[in-house]
């Protein structure tokens, strides 16, 4: 899925305007919401990670979808870093019942609405917060290599400005820079870790004892886990057997294109080094194995 043009003017407004005055219109309109309609219903499913896999790809597809609704911001991040800021402002990011009711009669099919915020898969207080207020909601998990995984995000933070290291040196310092962090995120549900969003390049790969914390939650019945390999090589294929889980009519997007780039390219700042691809390789096969016997099939990442 090669990067795709802008499409349509909020495509080109999210690109030109800065992302902080973006915020600020979304949180004016949160906040009206809250004084409108403080009841607005919970979502329908979530899509719940992970990070550097194509969720943000999944989902533009999922929100063009006839039969969906998208909340006001793709990572509303409710579970993880704004839980502080409470149950009402989570909901005023969904559509209000009213208008939920109007596009099922106009759509002659129930509509659904969700969120993805990638980082809730990782999160270790998230599947509880995420149980207590959305039981019934249907999950949506989609897994990368974690070798590619790691370096993707690695990369992602270099051209952010947040990492100085090459890939190498940030591997060896991750222990340090993420030790005791997630006890202070437990101990402290409001504490928020920049480190831990930033420099978990290889914690955030050991997907088995995160999906493991999430079903300990919800029944394994509510999870689609999905291979990013699979929707990046063959995206209608994978989107059907989405649509499917979520219950939704057939129906394919224009296009597929890669939306995990707000234009520029997508290309390493610098090269994979072929012997730390192979360290990585060796480290993620315990834990992938774990997660193969999880899921009751093989990924293949070997």
């Amino acid at each position: 899925m090669p990067p795709g043009p802008i499409v349509n003017a909020v495509d080109l407004w999210k690109r030109w305007v800065p992302r902080s005055y973006q915020q600020r219109v979304i949180e004016a309109r949160v906040a009206a919401r809250r004084r409108t309609d403080p009841r607005r219903p919970l979502p329908d499913f979530l899509v719940i990670g992970a990070q550097r896999c194509g969720t943000s790809s999944l989902y533009k597809y999922l929100e063009q979808h006839p039969c969906v609704l998208s909340s006001l911001r793709k990572e509303t991040e409710y579970f993880s870093a704004r839980w502080p800021n409470g149950e009402a402002w989570y909901r005023a990011h969904f559509p209000s019942r009213w208008r939920r009711s109007a596009e099922t009669r106009r759509r002659g099919f129930g509509v659904l609405t969700f969120e993805a915020s990638p980082n809730y898969v990782f999160h270790p207080l998230a599947p509880a917060r995420a149980a207590r207020m959305v039981p019934d909601a249907k999950l949506v998990v989609l897994l990368r290599n974690p070798v590619s995984r790691a370096f993707s995000h690695h990369q992602h933070e270099v051209r952010a400005g947040r990492e100085t290291l090459p890939f190498a040196e940030a591997l060896a310092c991750e222990a340090d820079r993420l030790a005791g962090e997630e006890e202070r995120m437990v101990r402290e549900p409001g504490y928020r870790s920049l480190a831990w969003e930033r420099y978990s390049y290889q914690a955030r790969g050991r997907y088995a004892e995160q999906l493991e914390r999430w079903m300990s939650q919800f029944g394994p019945e509510r999870f689609l886990v999905l291979r990013s390999e699979d929707l990046y090589a063959d995206p209608p294929g994978t989107y059907r057997e989405l649509l499917a889980f979520l219950g939704l009519p057939d129906w394919q997007p224009p296009a597929f294109r890669n939306h995990s780039y707000s234009g520029g390219a997508p290309e390493p700042a610098e090269a994979f080094p072929p012997s730390v691809r192979r360290r990585l390789e060796e480290a993620f096969s315990v834990p992938n194995r774990r997660l193969y016997s999880l899921l009751g099939r093989d990924l293949g990442w070997e």
